[in-house]
């Protein structure tokens, strides 16, 4: 069983170990029901084929249903044979297409199934996947009672927020990640690239790819958490390369020198930490559809009334975790070094970069603060440092989600320190071995923490440079 879940995937460790426990108690006790797998993750992660190879394993028949867009109870339980044009439910016509009682059926998609007027396909779904209710799965058109218990289901989600509680109860949650830069260089080494080459009718001596124009393409070609982008690119470069055999090249190679003339100019600006240090400018991280990021976040302290201005197209929590951060600043102005009366003097703006890019969740708080001191005190902030944490308005730093993703990124911009809150410590065993040995990983548990490792020099409380906050910011600017 592991060697054919090896054998088509590469990465995806704790999810392989995890379904060959399964398929373990499964061929010890091939009557154990209730065993309901849901993989969630972002698209391209390889969840249909994971359940691919898991049908294989078992060798059991695979049949696929797409419950993407799905809005009427009918297409789960059938039509009644009283109306025009009816016909069975998607799990009849599943067992009829596998021919067999004990298929393996993938639901895939199931979390961007529909409701309206004509019921709720989410609702058919409880009696589907519950293994006390589904040995007699009563179905409109058949009008009599299925056993489904013998089928084995697993059902795929990019994500759990639009799938409905009493769902998931049934379910088991694997959760996919994101894959990192190597283990997407592994993909595509040993499996997209030969794939592909055969698919334009080529071998391994008419196109051969260099390492360093993998990397190349992973970095600067595509941004994503999977690998589907990835295979494009290589299926770019196949077709180039077949235009070129058949006007009468022996052998293509791909490498950096003449990547662009198979790819074109570099899609994707690559992130790396600026050049120098910058007083307001902190580098926060972000947690996407397609990876981690940086998240930059710039504050400037202007002359004013005290007006707080948030930019950079944010979420409420967003917003919620700046007012905090304004809060604690003002609480704890005296001892930061700050003039207690800032929030009278200043217009504070806070400035996130690419305002066209939704932003919102809570992690960003420890950057926002320490943008903030750094802004009104003149301090600043090392470039090569990165950090995430929510904050209170006591100033604990609190768990976030992503560390893995997110560690990654700051890793491949340039950054040799990463902060996090000392509640993530247990997902360290997650984040890749190699950022592990490349960056300085800093738990903290309170913002005072951030602030002496984040900043250039510590803030201290000295009254005297809390009155000349202009000057400060001035001289470290130039």
């Amino acid at each position: 069983m592991r060697k054919i879940l090896d054998e088509d995937h590469d990465g995806l460790e704790k999810v392989k170990e995890r379904i060959v426990e399964y398929l373990s108690a499964v061929k010890l006790n091939p009557d154990m029901k209730n065993q309901i797998i849901c993989l969630v993750g972002p698209p391209g992660t390889g969840k249909t084929s994971v359940a691919i190879s898991i049908a294989r394993a078992l060798e059991r028949k695979f049949v696929r249903v797409s419950l993407g867009g799905v809005r009427d109870e009918a297409d789960i339980r059938g039509h009644r044979k009283t109306y025009v044009g009816a016909m069975p439910g998607r799990i009849i016509t599943a067992l009829t297409e596998a021919g067999c009682m004990n298929p393996l059926i993938l639901f895939d998609e199931i979390d961007k199934m529909a409701n309206d007027g004509r019921g709720d396909p989410a609702s058919a779904m409880l009696e589907v996947l519950d293994g006390e209710q589904n040995k007699a799965f009563r179905d409109h058109f058949v009008e009599m009672p299925v056993d489904l218990s013998s089928c084995m289901f697993i059902t795929t989600a990019n994500t759990l927020e639009t799938v409905p509680a009493p769902l998931i109860d049934r379910m088991e949650i694997i959760e996919l990640h994101s894959y990192t830069r190597s283990e997407k260089f592994s993909i595509a080494k040993n499996h997209l690239i030969p794939k592909q080459v055969k698919r334009h009718g080529m071998n391994g001596r008419m196109l051969k790819f260099d390492d360093e124009a993998i990397y190349r393409i992973i970095d600067e070609y595509t941004r994503e958490a999977g690998v589907r982008t990835l295979e494009k690119q290589i299926a770019k470069c196949c077709r180039k390369a077949a235009k070129l055999i058949v006007d009468g090249s022996k052998s293509v190679r791909v490498k950096c020198a003449n990547l662009t003339d198979f790819l074109g100019t570099q899609r994707m600006i690559k992130d790396k930490i600026f050049d120098e240090d910058e007083v307001g400018t902190v580098n926060g991280m972000a947690y996407t559809e397609s990876g981690g990021e940086l998240l930059r976040i710039e504050t400037l302290a202007m002359p004013g009334t005290g007006k707080l201005e948030l930019t950079g197209l944010l979420g409420d929590v967003m917003k919620e975790s700046a007012q905090a951060a304004i809060s604690y600043v003002r609480f704890n102005a005296g001892t930061l070094g700050i003039d207690e009366d800032f929030y009278k003097k200043y217009d504070i703006h806070i400035h996130f970069p690419e305002g066209a890019v939704p932003k919102d969740g809570p992690s960003a708080g420890a950057a926002i603060i320490t943008s903030i001191v750094s802004e009104l005190s003149g301090i600043p902030v090392r470039r090569d440092v990165a950090m995430t944490g929510e904050i209170t308005l006591h100033g604990r730093v609190t768990a976030i989600g992503g560390l893995r993703e997110k560690t990654m990124a700051a890793y491949l911009a340039g950054v040799q320190t990463i902060i996090i809150p000392k509640d993530n410590v247990t997902d360290l065993s997650e984040v890749a071995d190699e950022v592990k040995t490349h960056v300085k990983i800093i738990p903290v548990s309170n913002v005072s923490e951030v602030l002496s490792i984040a900043l250039a020099r510590p803030a201290v409380a000295a009254k005297t440079e809390a009155h000349h906050i202009d000057g400060a910011r001035a001289s470290a600017r130039k």
